[in-house]
């Protein structure tokens, strides 16, 4: 089977494929002329000795470069290892060196991360330096992508061996232990996304803006998406409230995908920012990575058409489980939808069984069998093995269902708080304290008490300027809450610690409370 991008290279090569917008400084590449670039990239990897099933990481703002590199390893069936640049070193070394990378791709920006880490990461062979100038410090491994991608070959790379097929690895975000490495073989089943686009309703007319960084599974899945289809791709560097806005209304954007926090900031600006920005144009917000509150879709709906907003369910791991369209957002706050086209969700009591009763007193441990979900942790099978019952497949989630079917995620099971012996879900507190005027964020976790085992504390951000006490919030958290559910202590904060994908790092927030406890819980 050709190769997509060979293909729209053919079909359409004067088409806008990628447009690399930074503040104008502005980058554009047809297919024709991504594909060219593709190959030429291509020839490079394989003169580096990359061949079917070599890691591949990659490291690096939004940007022509990393496209290129997601296209390169799939027409030679490497295996792209995507790297989150906010890592420490100790962390980045960990996951170049678990995954077995023999070639590193980064950015000018982040070349010194590998310089500093070079003795962490043996098995690197080459780290070919893109998007600027190889650091003067740099040893030999250090090569200067872009000139040797210049004069390398524009034609076709040849295709990978039988079972070569390409492969990418994301490490999972690492919110609790040391990151897993989830891998997943060839491009999807093919029936499967055919069904999922069509519910959805994406055209090859659609212009995509990313939306937070491309390592994270969901911004680059669906950046794949939207290759795969053959339609624009804007890329935005680093993500900038305002300037996204900016890119949305220049290039006539009609779809992205979205963590919680870019979407609250940009809600948030001042009215007379927001109304500088033509916003008609967004057709398909889908949102995931974090959990959308109530309030913040209140807030979507009230600057963005309202028929756009769909809520997948989803992790890294088993790809996209739940989908909750438009006319559903205001009419079942809390949920995630209905499974996916193609997909079975089974939910676990503690003892093993199915649970088959609604209602939020019949929760369980959510369970995923379809197409789309990975085929094991790099060289931690037993931890796959941990997650997996009859054949179905869990990231841990709490989950209930409604009597029409509706799924809704109570929270992580590592995450639910014991007090009392009652079962309490942070998620849950979180959007009630989230729909106060003066919190921007919220963040809920045990802590220990030698009265109840655990009691329920809250770290909050609080809008700048807001003089919001804690009896002011407790009183409201009252008003929505059962007794036991409303936070015995708060805590103040500037900013939430967060995962590259905008995922809260609890970790860090409960440690200091659990020092010097023999367990967590």
């Amino acid at each position: 089977m050709a190769d997509l991008l060979t293909m729209y290279a053919q079909a359409q090569p004067d088409k806008l494929a990628v447009i690399d917008d930074r503040r104008g400084d502005v980058r554009t590449l047809t297919y024709a002329e991504l594909d060219s670039r593709v190959n030429q990239l291509a020839h490079v990897l394989l003169d580096r000795g990359v061949r079917a099933n070599t890691k591949v990481v990659w490291c690096g703002q939004n940007s022509t470069g990393v496209v290129s590199l997601v296209h390169a390893a799939r027409k030679i069936g490497a295996t792209a290892v995507p790297l989150n640049y906010r890592l420490s070193d100790e962390e980045a070394a960990y996951v170049t060196d678990h995954s077995d990378a023999e070639v590193v791709y980064v950015d000018a920006e982040f070349a010194p991360l590998f310089e500093r880490v070079r003795s962490d990461v043996p098995k690197v062979t080459t780290v070919l330096v893109y998007d600027g100038i190889t650091p003067a410090s740099a040893e030999p491994w250090m090569a200067p992508c872009d000139e040797l991608v210049a004069a390398a070959p524009t034609s076709e790379p040849d295709a990978p061996e039988v079972g070569g097929e390409a492969a990418t690895m994301i490490y999972t975000s690492g919110t609790t232990g040391k990151p897993k490495g989830a891998l997943r073989r060839g491009a999807g089943d093919p029936q499967q996304l055919q069904a999922m686009l069509q519910f959805i309703g994406y055209t090859p007319d659609d212009v995509y803006l990313t939306t937070g960084p491309l390592y994270h599974s969901g911004p680059g899945g669906f950046m794949g998406i939207a290759f795969a289809l053959g339609q624009t791709v804007v890329l935005q560097r680093r993500f900038d409230a305002e300037d996204w806005l900016r890119l949305l209304e220049t290039y006539r954007c009609t779809s992205t995908f979205a963590a919680p926090t870019p979407i609250r900031m940009i809600c948030n600006l001042p009215e007379e920012v927001k109304a500088r920005y033509d916003r008609s144009s967004m057709r398909i917000m889908v949102a995931n990575a974090a959990p959308w509150s109530f309030t913040l879709k209140q807030q979507y709906v009230a600057d963005f058409p309202a028929e756009s907003l769909f809520e997948v369910y989803g992790s890294t791991e088993l790809g996209v489980n739940t989908i909750l369209r438009p006319e559903d957002q205001i009419r079942k706050p809390g949920s995630c939808g209905k499974e996916a086209p193609m997909v079975e969700i089974r939910l676990y009591d503690d003892d093993g069984t199915v649970v088959t009763g609604t209602g939020s007193d019949a929760t369980g441990e959510l369970y995923v069998r379809s197409p789309s979900v990975f085929a094991d942790y790099y060289k931690q099978h037993d931890k796959f093995e941990e997650d997996h019952r009859d054949g179905f497949q869990t990231v841990g989630d709490i989950a209930y269902r409604d009597d029409e079917g509706f799924l809704y995620i109570c929270d992580r099971k590592k995450d639910m708080i014991i007090s009392g012996g009652m079962n309490i879900y942070p998620a849950e507190i979180e959007a009630v304290l989230e729909a106060h005027p003066d919190v921007f964020e919220a963040a809920v976790f045990g802590i220990p008490s030698e009265e109840w085992g655990e009691s329920v504390h809250a770290v909050v951000v609080v809008h700048p300027g807001a003089s919001l006490d804690d009896d002011e919030l407790l009183r409201h958290a009252r008003e929505h809450l059962a007794g036991y559910k409303v936070p015995r202590s708060v805590d103040r904060v500037d900013e939430l610690p967060k995962t590259g994908s905008g995922k809260v790092l609890k970790r860090e927030l409960r440690a200091p409370y659990w020092a010097g406890h023999g367990s967590n819980v």
